[in-house]
């Protein structure tokens, strides 16, 4: 008996002890991770997966790379929004001298105060998905923010004053700057307030965002300014530009305030809809209750991937760089599905889909649109339909539809490799025909200037065809290779929807990118319409380029790089990209410096912190030397993706495409053209991880789940040695999709040096 109990008393200590080091993947999660070098769009905000709603801190003022900065200690409001080009309707309680100026936090002094923002107690800062705090040091008050899709939830902990205040401003700094054309706010009750702002990004959105707002405890009165003109005890205050409100309270120590936020692109009404449907009915005035339901959600699309073995940093690297996929694009219809189309006109999406939007598609087939289809076909299948709508409704499919406006934003029209690829994995099957109309316009027709706002389709079309390439006079020469890639998924859809003559001309079209291959230098070299070459070329120029240079686009043909080895040569080809990551390496395989461009006629080879080079290290599997794919897949996790505040990423990470390849590098997966193929196929190179186990949706795949299991794995040991796929030798470097759907388990042999001879085949 004594043995029993001792035997049950060390199980229960043996799973104590492990119960205390279990975390759920959210745990992993660093929030501020990589927020000292981020976009607008990627701060510690609390959010759920693709939320409307992005509210946070900001500290930054109208710049590039604008909104939160990691390295300072202050914090101008909590603002809703953080979509690309889009921002609005911010908060902050407040409690010392009245200001309702919305000044830099490094501003001067003047008359007593430099705005209404506060110093923070950076040890107070805390944040998890979902949720974020902080204590404002100079109004003593405590924020917590939690969200969800459409709606926020702040609680402020006032001290004891005769006036504590809550700031409503809706003209707020932002990444691209913004106006206000007209804005109204209107106490409905002394806990209610509700308005709009007509907003106008400096760059092409309008859009039209309606809130309301519901207050815990009834406050005292509202006052207003409009540029800079108070206006005390108001009902209500109309006007342009630099408006807000602000009510106030008298306070008792350790005092909570909860204000909860329903946001709408459509209209009041639905605003209020937003915040009973998904707030008041179901929570009431909980706060932690929605925090709880934050962290599900996201514990939801995390544990669809469970990884063992490696080090405490990769597994938050691992699950950091999976949220931040998720966690920068946004749903943009409401509960109801009512949404604005870019005419401003109202729409209703059919029942359960959601209405996607976020920055451009550009080179997303690398890394979010592979994690997307893998992991969550849903998601994937709602940015189809997505689209479809906008091509039914405005006439176009949209290359970067924030708030569901035309943008123009970046190269090609990219989201067809998302929508080709869905219907190649079955995900949307349900009309082929009218998938292959919507995508077959964009390279028909050229891009316009749309009646609605923003720009549609590949502008100079006309000029790609009549040339068979872009002329360095009529356009940039990447857009040959952009346009190349768009026309090789137009041909496939061609094909897999039946028109067999409209496959021929497309695919046939898809080699002009050759055209723009010098025969001498064997790069792709800018040349005119007359079809003289630029003079004084330069590898390293990016004249005629966006954000890349020669060097760095002349691998870029994702469609076809056996076309590409064959125009260099295999032999110069590897010799090429051997030496760009070796002379690469000591920079962390980034242009820090030039980051967005690669800088003119500056000697960067692979620059990982931009769209135009992310397949760089996958190229070997294409080149005869896989090996080499293995090492630098491991060493750009190593060393280009850090887990600090001050290193995630090494360049712009443009709404999760550099979280996502980091997820799929460390699984030793990628799609080089995106998963385009009839059948469509993996490369495989070294996974991270000892064990990685991928829960497959049972609605969109026949499999349960897929596990990649690595023998020897460790730091040292990255190279593959041996593989088999559910117990059968593998000696190809690349699966099939439809295999790994299917469920089973991919086993790697690691070992510390390369086998040259596995995964040539």
């Amino acid at each position: 008996m004594r043995i029993l109990i001792l035997i049950l008393h060390v199980f229960l200590f043996i799973n104590i002890s492990f119960g205390q080091f279990t975390k759920t993947p959210s745990e992993y999660v660093d929030v501020f991770m990589g927020t000292s070098n981020s976009r607008w769009m990627l701060g510690p905000y609390a959010t759920v997966p693709f939320g409307m709603i992005q509210l946070g801190p900001d500290n930054q003022g109208n710049q590039w790379m604008g909104g939160y900065e990691y390295a300072i200690n202050s914090v101008s409001g909590f603002s809703h929004i953080h979509a690309w080009t889009m921002a609005g309707l911010r908060m902050m309680p407040t409690t010392a001298d009245l200001v309702i100026e919305d000044r830099p936090v490094d501003a001067p002094y003047k008359g007593a105060n430099a705005g209404y923002h506060s110093r923070i107690l950076k040890e107070s800062e805390k944040g998890s998905p979902g949720y974020y705090s902080v204590y404002l040091y100079d109004h003593d008050v405590k924020a917590e923010i939690t969200a969800t899709t459409r709606c926020g939830f702040q609680k402020y902990t006032f001290p004891e004053k005769k006036e504590s205040r809550i700031l409503i401003d809706l003209l707020i700094p932002s990444e691209y700057g913004m106006k206000i054309n007209d804005a109204r706010i209107t106490k409905v009750s002394n806990t209610e307030i509700e308005g709009y702002a007509d907003c106008v990004s400096s760059w092409w959105n309008n859009y039209k965002l309606h809130f309301v707002l519901q207050f815990s405890k009834p406050f005292k009165i509202m006052n207003g300014w409009n540029e800079g003109k108070e206006q005390d005890d108001i009902t209500e205050i109309t006007g342009k530009n630099d408006i807000g409100a602000y009510v106030i309270y008298e306070t008792e120590k350790d005092e909570e305030i909860l204000v909860r936020s329903g946001i709408s692109m459509v209209n009041i009404d639905q605003a209020r809809l937003n915040l009973e449907t998904e707030i008041t009915i179901p929570f009431g005035w909980d706060f932690n209750a929605v925090v709880n339901n934050a962290q599900e959600a996201w514990n939801k699309i995390l544990k669809r991937i469970n990884v063992a073995g490696g080090t405490e940093e990769d597994k938050i690297k691992f699950y950091t760089n999976l949220y931040r996929a998720y966690a920068a694009k946004q749903t943009w219809n409401d509960v109801n599905g009512k949404y604005m189309d870019p005419c401003e006109n109202e729409q209703e999406s059919a029942k359960g889909v959601a209405m996607y939007g976020g920055d451009a598609f550009w080179n997303s087939f690398w890394n979010l649109n592979g994690l997307w289809s893998l992991v969550t076909p849903d998601i994937t299948k709602n940015w189809v339909n997505t689209q479809l709508e906008l091509y039914e409704k405005t006439g176009w499919t949209g290359k970067g539809p924030t708030g569901l406006e035309y943008s123009g934003i970046m190269e090609g029209s990219h989201e067809m490799a998302l929508m080709l690829s869905a219907y190649q994995k079955g995900i949307y099957t349900e009309d082929p025909g009218k998938l292959y109309e919507a995508m077959k316009k964009n390279v028909t027709v050229s891009g316009i200037n749309h009646e609605c706002g923003g720009h549609a389709g590949n502008p100079g079309l006309d000029n790609y065809i009549k040339y068979g390439y872009m002329p360095m006079d009529k356009g940039v020469t990447n857009k040959t290779l952009d346009y190349a890639f768009d026309d090789w998924c137009v041909a496939q859809m061609a094909k897999a929807a039946g028109y067999r003559k409209d496959y021929k001309y497309f695919i046939k079209r898809s080699e002009n990118y050759k055209n723009s291959f010098h025969p001498e230098y064997r790069f792709i070299v800018p040349k005119d319409s007359k079809g003289k070459w630029k003079e004084n070329f330069s590898a390293f120029d990016n004249y005629s380029f966006i954000e890349g240079n020669s060097w760095q686009y002349s691998l870029y043909v994702p469609h076809d790089i056996p076309g590409v080895i064959d125009l260099i040569g295999k032999d110069l080809f590897n010799q090429r990209l051997e030496e760009g990551f070796k002379k690469s390496k000591e920079h962390k395989y980034a242009a820090h410096a030039l980051d967005r461009t690669g800088g003119r006629k500056s000697e960067y080879y692979i620059n990982h912190g931009n769209q135009v080079n992310m397949q760089a290290a996958w190229l070997f599997n294409y080149s005869g030397k896989p090996w080499l794919t293995q090492k630098y897949t491991r060493d750009i996790m190593e060393t280009y993706y850090g887990s600090t505040p001050y290193h995630g990423w090494e360049g712009d990470e443009d709404e999760g495409q550099m979280g996502a390849w980091f997820v799929m590098s460390s699984m030793g997966l990628f799609e080089m053209n995106g998963g385009g193929d009839a059948d469509p196929v993996l490369d495989i190179s070294s996974p991270l991880f000892d064990k990685i186990v991928i829960k497959l949706d049972e609605n969109y795949y026949p499999g349960n789940e897929f596990v990649i299991e690595t023998l020897n794995n460790s730091k040292k040991n990255i190279y593959i040695q041996s593989a088999t796929l559910n117990d059968r030798a593998l000696r190809s470097c690349r699966i099939k999709y439809k295999d790994l759907v299917k469920g089973g388990k991919l086993v790697l042999i690691m070992g510390d040096r390369p086998n040259i001879n596995w995964g040539k085949h």
